[in-house]
């Protein structure tokens, strides 16, 4: 335990980002100041937002990764030594660790977690960041009611599969937007979706029109550009649009591309908010609770895309902007 492996910032990606943005570099570990706990880190979560995280004129709620820093990442991990009291030697925590195999750490925004409750990459879903966005995306956000049609893009995606299912269990009809015929019967036949629309296959804007002929109650946006578009021209009077994402738009070379159909917000009387996930860690043992209620009944599903090897970390994280991961998108370094 001398030294550790890490992926370093080395450019600005432009496009999709590539192995030659990074440097895999093995450095020696210093001792611990007073404070610091040193971390093994077991499981690292793979975000889109970590995409932006690259940028350098991005404008975002964190500061941009500085060239030759660590990559940025939740992660979880057991502390292997301690000189900050409030953690032992053993205990197992989630924070942002990092893509590295040990991580050095002052304690702060460090959360403990316990893996006799449920696998350690389940903290990194449903339990961790994607779970709260869902639940209070979704239930504070968008306040779906009994009887809503909520549409979902990215929606068997980490956070948009939960969210569906959450619509379900409220009372609402869902319809999920996927690339790919195994992900829309993945949506509903496993999660119970009422209608799934394949992207890659389908007129969008007409099967949105099939699926909520009386407009769309609540969208809750992962994707942004034209699936937007498609969704903002069949809202329904009322309706709440979720702004969580844009992964369509993350490896953009150019501008963004913003709503073209914006003025149906007007039109329908209908509100457009962004969630963001820190706003509501106050609130977490909530959702938490919620979600881990659900999910010991069987009335929530989780699936977790498990990757072995830190070492593999650019190709798997590609995975997110080509669709190829089924699931929470999960790094295993141990």
């Amino acid at each position: 335990m001398t030294s550790n492996r890490q992926f370093l910032l080395a450019r600005r990606p432009v496009g999709a980002v590539q192995r030659s943005d990074f440097e895999f570099a093995s450095t020696p570990l210093r001792a611990l100041a007073e404070g610091e706990v040193l971390i093994q880190v077991s499981h690292v979560s793979l975000d889109p937002a970590m995409r932006g995280w690259m940028n350098a004129s991005t404008e975002s709620y964190m500061p941009p990764v500085a060239l030759g820093e660590v990559m940025r990442a939740i992660a979880v991990g057991r502390v292997v030594e301690s000189r900050n009291p409030g953690f032992a030697a053993g205990e197992h925590v989630s924070g942002l660790l990092g893509v590295q195999e040990y991580a050095i750490h002052n304690g702060a925004g460090l959360n403990k977690v316990d893996p006799a409750l449920a696998p350690l990459p389940l903290f990194l879903g449903a339990l961790g960041m994607p779970g709260l966005t869902a639940y209070f995306g979704l239930l504070d956000v968008g306040q779906p009611k009994e009887g809503d049609t909520v549409v979902v893009s990215g929606a068997a995606g980490a956070v948009g599969a939960l969210v569906g299912q959450i619509a379900r269990l409220k009372g609402a009809r869902v319809v999920g937007i996927a690339g790919g015929a195994d992900k829309v019967r993945y949506l509903v036949e496993e999660l119970g979706f009422d209608a799934a629309i394949d992207y890659k296959s389908a007129d969008v804007a007409a099967a949105l029109r099939q699926h909520a002929p009386k407009g769309i109650d609540v969208f809750f946006d992962n994707v942004g550009g034209t699936i937007l578009d498609a969704a903002l021209a069949n809202l329904a009077h009322g309706a709440r649009v979720v702004i969580c994402g844009a992964i369509s738009q993350y490896n953009n070379t150019q501008a963004v591309a913003g709503p073209s159909n914006y003025l149906q917000l007007l039109v329908k009387r209908a509100t457009m908010r962004g969630v963001m996930v820190a706003d509501y860690y106050h609130r977490a043992p909530e959702a938490i609770m919620a979600m881990g209620a659900w999910i010991q009944a069987c009335k929530l599903k989780t699936r977790e895309h498990v990757v072995q090897g830190l070492d593999s970390f650019p190709e798997t994280f590609a995975k997110l902007f080509s669709g190829a991961n089924q699931g929470k998108l999960v790094l295993q370094v141990v």
